[in-house]
């Protein structure tokens, strides 16, 4: 019962999330893209040069040119990945046409300025969408299917079919909006990229020295980090040492060179990024508390 209320609750907060992003993605969209007469990739690119050329609502359209999809993904993908699907893409197309009025409070001129800022907002809106394990459908479903069945990449499948309705717009409307609509579609994807690694960036660190009890009490006593020793030998020589790993933030790497760097000056660093990092002293999950 109790692991069956985690999940629940779980669900609970994911499916706001996708609210959410949906939400944040849609305003952008009526607030940056639409104004400026700019496209974003996917079924919704397709629905905004409809919109563009004969005004049919965008949010229907979307939902729309999505059901062949989702049967599709039904058929081919199962039941589970389209559940989450039709929630999402029904949640993305009601808050693209509620949010419409927006178009009328566009905050920016300059289409430089809103392909920037559409970018922006529309990725941030995505990224929340995707780091919630959800999705608005469209070609995200086709680069799942090719996946699947013809093991190319999910993304170069998706830049693909973005890259034809850019060319589209460019032939109806001109090179500008299809230039901007680049520069758009670029930022959307860089921080759709950012927001589903996780803003929470820390530095992993290996460190090899003679002296690595030493470093690892200094550490745990100045740092406050927890240390791992991992066993280690050097191929050539075949000595062993304990090789220590330890997790740091970014505002700590200075502080733990420093201590490196005083108690072994030939000790071998290693710095690698960590893009999410969760336990004790960093992000903790949401349900461990549930479990203790």
């Amino acid at each position: 019962m109790r692991l069956t209320a985690v999940i629940v609750k779980s669900n609970i907060f994911r499916h706001c999330g996708v609210i959410i992003g949906c939400l944040i993605a849609a305003c952008s969209i009526n607030l940056f893209v639409v104004p400026s007469h700019l496209l974003t990739g996917g079924v919704t690119g397709i629905a905004m040069i409809i919109y563009y050329l004969a005004d049919l609502p965008i949010g229907v359209q979307t939902f729309i040119y999505n059901v062949p999809l989702l049967i599709a993904s039904y058929k081919l993908l199962g039941k589970d990945y389209t559940v989450d699907v039709v929630i999402g893409t029904v949640i993305f197309s009601i808050c693209l046409d509620a949010t419409k009025f927006l178009q009328a409070y566009a905050p920016v001129n300059d289409i430089m300025l809103a392909s920037i800022y559409g970018g922006v907002f529309n990725g941030l809106g995505y990224g929340i969408v995707f780091r919630m394990n959800g999705s608005t459908g469209g070609f995200d479903i086709l680069g799942a299917i090719v996946k699947k069945f013809y093991s190319m990449n999910m993304g170069s499948t998706i830049f693909a079919f973005n890259c034809c309705i850019v060319g589209i717009a460019g032939f109806l409307f001109g090179i500008q909006p299809a230039l901007f609509t680049l520069i758009c579609m670029y930022v959307n994807s860089h921080v759709t990229d950012k927001v589903i690694a996780g803003l929470n960036r820390k530095k992993a660190v290996l460190i090899i020295s003679e002296n690595s009890a030493d470093i690892a009490e200094a550490i745990m006593h100045e740092l406050k980090r927890g240390v791992t020793f991992l066993h280690g030998q050097g191929a050539f020589s075949g000595n062993e040492r304990n090789v220590i790993m330890v997790v740091v933030s970014l505002t700590e790497v200075a502080k733990l060179k420093m201590i490196v760097n005083f108690l072994d000056k030939n000790a071998f660093l290693i710095m690698m990024s960590a893009s999410e990092v969760m336990g004790r002293g960093f992000t903790m999950p949401r349900m461990t508390k549930e479990f203790k």
